[in-house]
C-alpha cells in the first residue's frame, strides 16, 4: 500500500516515437490544447526537417482543431475514435506512469525533472519494443521504396 498525496498540479508530455528505429521526440508543455499541440508540431517539424513525418493520432480536439497549421513535413494519421489501444505512444505513457506511480514529489518542478530523466533513459530498443506493433511495422515497411 502506498502513501497518498493530495496536490493537484499538472503538465503534459507530448511525444512521437518511430516504432521501427526507436527515434523519439518529447516536449513538455503546460496545457493540452490546440495552441500547445501547434508548438509541438512546429518543434517536431524542425527536429526532423529532412523527412516526411507521419504522426499517428487520436481524435482529441487538440489534434483536430481547425486553426492548426500542419508543417509541410508532418502529416496526421487519425485512429478510429475511442481506440487508445491502437496508438503505440500510449504504451510509452503507460510505462512512464508505472515508473512514477507511487513517487511523491515535493513540487511540480521535481516531478517534471523526474519524468524528463526517465524519458532520457529510454533507449531505442526499449521504445521499439513498446511501440513496434506488428501491424504498424509491417505497414511502414510496405510503404518504403
Amino acid at each position: 500500500m502506498g502513501s497518498v498525496q493530495h496536490i493537484f498540479e499538472w503538465f503534459y508530455v507530448y511525444g512521437a516515437v518511430a516504432p521501427v528505429t526507436g527515434e523519439r521526440f518529447f516536449l513538455e508543455l503546460p496545457y493540452l490544447n490546440a495552441a500547445m499541440f501547434q508548438i509541438f508540431l512546429d518543434a517536431f517539424a524542425q527536429a526532423f526537417p529532412d523527412s516526411l513525418n507521419l504522426l499517428l493520432l487520436d481524435n482529441s480536439g487538440a489534434h483536430t482543431a481547425q486553426p492548426l497549421h500542419w508543417p509541410d513535413n508532418v502529416r496526421g494519421v487519425w485512429l478510429p475514435p475511442y481506440c487508445p489501444e491502437l496508438n503505440p505512444i500510449e504504451r510509452v505513457w503507460r510505462d512512464l506512469k508505472d515508473e512514477v506511480a507511487w513517487e511523491q514529489f515535493t513540487n511540480l518542478a521535481a516531478e517534471l525533472d523526474a519524468v524528463a530523466h526517465l524519458l532520457q533513459t529510454y533507449d531505442a530498443s526499449t521504445l521499439q519494443s513498446l511501440t513496434g506493433y506488428t501491424y504498424l511495422v509491417e505497414a511502414i515497411y510496405a510503404l518504403l521504396p
